[in-house]
Formats: structure tokens, sequence, C-alpha cells
């Protein structure tokens, strides 16, 4: 996905370039891996779709990014129906969604007094490494979690658990 402070806020404001770019980066990628990879995964007899959403797909944002909550939120409801879709094909759908994390996209916001305010208000009182959600990826593609499909897993330091 993409988050674009610059061209991104709210849907009051924005063009219709602006939009389209974030739900062609972060709606319709997501859409178009699954179109173009189920038919693999029929072949093989089975598999897992792991999709990534955000925490800001779940709740509101204080800062109007209108294009990005939109579509995070838009793969919560895709994730579902694939689940129920592909579930005669053994094919499991589920998502994840994190939590601020330690990325290139954030660099430009969490100037250290931004990271001081997020970090206060997770739990754990730190922001997410890559690898961390990665682990959890690496959980639903693999056959510990054969029984898991439609599932939103939240890696939030328990961020949303407030």
């Amino acid at each position: 996905g993409v988050l674009s402070r610059d061209s991104d806020g709210s849907i009051l404001d924005m063009d219709e370039v602006a939009w389209d770019s974030v739900m062609n980066a972060t709606l319709k990628s997501g859409a178009w891996l699954v179109k173009f990879g189920v038919p693999h995964l029929r072949v093989a007899g089975g598999g897992s779709i792991v999709l990534i959403g955000s925490v800001s797909g779940l709740l509101g944002v204080p800062h109007p990014f209108d294009a990005y909550v939109t579509a995070k939120g838009a793969l919560r409801v895709l994730t579902r129906s694939l689940a129920i879709q592909l579930a005669p094909d053994n094919i499991r759908a589920n998502i994840i969604h994190p939590g601020t994390m330690d990325t290139p996209m954030q660099a430009g916001f969490l100037t250290p007094e931004t990271l001081k305010a997020v970090e206060a208000d997770v739990p754990l009182g730190r922001i997410a490494q890559p690898r961390e959600v990665a682990y959890a990826a690496l959980f639903l593609a693999s056959d510990e979690s054969s029984y898991m499909t439609g599932t939103e897993l939240i890696v939030d330091g328990g961020y949303t658990a407030q």
C-alpha cells in the first residue's frame, strides 16, 4: 500500500488522480494479486492468501487519509469474501492489520517528536519492526494455521485493544 501525506487527505479536498493512485497501489494491487494467483493455487490443490491491511482500516484516524483508510477497509471485506468463495478449493484467505511500523513509508512522518507520541499510544511502548509482521504472515501462510480463514490478525502492540 501507499500513504501519500502530500496528496491523500479528506475526500472533500482530494482530486480523482490522487484518489485513483492510492486505490491502485493499495486495493487494486491486492485484488489483482488474488485474481492472477488463485489459478495457480487451485492447480497446486490449495494454499494461503495473506493480504496486508492496516489498523487505519479498522478505526478512524486523527488525520484524514480517506483514500488510504478506504482502500484498507475494502481489503478487509475482500478477504472475508475470498475466504468463503475459495474454501471449497482448499484456499484460505486472511489479512494482517499492522499498526505503525518502522518502514520507509513512515520515515518522513515519524520525527522524533511524533515517534514519541505514537509510542506513548501503544501499550507495548514502541512501534513494530517489519519482521514482526512478516512472522505473522509466515504463520498465516503455514500449515500451522490450516483452520484459519477469513481471519483478521492485528499486529499493533495493543493499540486497538484500548
